[in-house]
């Protein structure tokens, strides 16, 4: 049994459809600073790197719950990971390949 002044619970952020559509096209928005500033490798996978990072701040990911890295990260790797990061957070359920599509369009 539990009660005590120190037990906390952990509600888990969820993110709408609606609120990833407005932080992809703040990034897309903001491509060319973006990516002038990031020089990690190509545009894609600094965009979905960004995407990425802005989803672990806006869900309050803890260290256990964020994506880590072996080796060199692609944008396949970011792309895998944002859809595992968004696997149970999506409310109302909907599909983010769209987006992901969207921020690494030319």
């Amino acid at each position: 049994m539990s009660g005590g002044q120190f037990d906390s619970v952990q509600i888990m952020t969820t993110i709408t459809e609606a609120e990833l559509a407005r932080i992809v096209d703040g990034i897309i928005e903001d491509r060319e600073s973006i990516v002038k500033h990031n020089p990690i490798g190509p545009d894609d996978e600094v965009l979905l790197w960004m995407l990425l990072s802005c989803l672990v701040s806006y869900l309050n990911l803890t260290d256990i719950e964020t994506p880590c890295f072996n080796g060199k990260p692609d944008s396949k790797t970011y792309r895998d990971a944002i859809l595992f990061v968004l696997r149970d957070r999506r409310e109302p359920e909907f599909d983010p390949e769209l987006y992901l599509t969207k921020i690494t369009a030319k």
